[in-house]
């Protein structure tokens, strides 16, 4: 059972051996995941909302099939295999003093801490989970698991941390970060503007964290795994569309005009001339507390930013329109 990478890494390698998969993926797996696990070969299950309903029935279809489970994360092998991701990195930069890794089941961070610490035991090795499934850190410390329904971090919302990474990670790991949804879309954009590199939200999880904990980790050479590219297109839109509002840079403008021929050329003249490209207009006459002589016409905006449309709103202003800036975020807020 996986919600994605490992899945299509299983099913990759079967396929290369001639061996049948069947991957059991959580119901609400990202398409991406699910159809490019099926393009290796492999029989696709979808089922359960998460990967603890999943893996009753990869349990159940094991003992009725007589099939081997390949675990996610709670399997020495596995871990192993994921330990060379440390290897690799400290072979590049052997002078790395922190190393930030997604935590779901516990298995990449098992194997990157066990290798790590071995090559350096005084490096610091920092787990990530989203505040809505936060089953390591609550297992570490005794607490019931308790966890949300859902997370743009699919590939790591794990309600079960596994039995052989429990104890690796309470005896070699620094530290579990938290971050939330608006700082993991936030991570994802980041990436993708400065790095040009895109991430699936486990991923950016680790680079969310690592932004949280900045000034904790100054002066430090820090690794950072981005484990996972495989986000949703519509997800991926949603975030850009998301950041536009965020920076201002697209708005939702409401103007009063008088309902008369000419009125909703001469509003959209007044914001074409001041630099801004409208991309929708709905013109309201009926659910509206306006006059019965007058209309609400709903624009959304493309602009340069806060400075532009602070530009945008005056130009309307001097020709006579009443307008009012609907749902724009603070742009010096980045989550």
């Amino acid at each position: 059972m996986s919600a994605g990478n490992h899945a299509q890494a299983v099913a990759h390698r079967a396929s290369q051996l001639g061996i049948p998969a069947t991957i059991v993926m959580p119901r609400y797996t990202p398409n991406i995941k699910v159809e490019r696990t099926r393009a290796f070969g492999a029989e696709v299950i979808l089922h359960g909302e998460e990967l603890s309903e999943t893996a009753a029935l990869a349990k159940k279809l094991v003992k009725d099939r007589r099939l081997i489970m390949l675990h996610p994360y709670d399997d020495e092998k596995i871990i192993t295999g994921q330990g060379t991701i440390a290897l690799e990195m400290l072979n590049q930069h052997p002078t790395l003093d922190v190393i930030i890794v997604p935590v779901g089941g516990g298995g990449l961070i098992s194997g990157i801490a066990i290798a790590a610490r071995e090559i350096n035991p005084a490096i610091d090795i920092i787990g990530v989970e989203t505040q809505r499934f936060p089953s390591m850190k609550q297992a570490l410390a005794g607490e019931p698991i308790q966890c949300g329904r859902s997370t743009i971090a699919e590939g790591i919302a794990v309600k079960t941390p596994g039995v052989n990474t429990l104890p690796v990670i309470r005896r070699l790991v620094k530290d579990i970060v938290l971050v939330d949804e608006p700082e993991i879309e936030s991570a994802v954009r980041m990436l993708l503007d400065l790095e040009k590199t895109v991430v699936e939200g486990a991923a950016a999880a680790a680079v969310a964290a690592l932004v949280k904990t900045a000034d904790r980790l100054s002066g430090r050479n820090v690794g950072v795994v981005l484990s996972g590219g495989n986000i949703d297109p519509l997800v991926l839109a949603s975030i850009i569309k998301r950041g536009l509002v965020q920076s201002g840079r697209m708005v939702r403008l409401h103007v009063a005009v008088y309902d008369v021929p000419g009125a909703l050329s001469k509003v959209c003249r007044c914001i074409g001339d001041a630099g801004a490209n409208i991309v929708e207009v709905h013109h309201q006459r009926s659910f509206t507390s306006l006059p019965l002589q007058s209309a609400d016409v709903e624009f959304i905006l493309i602009t340069r930013g806060r400075d532009h449309v602070d530009e945008i709103m005056s130009a309307l202003s001097l020709d006579g329109f009443t307008a009012r800036l609907m749902n724009v975020a603070d742009i010096n807020n980045p989550f």
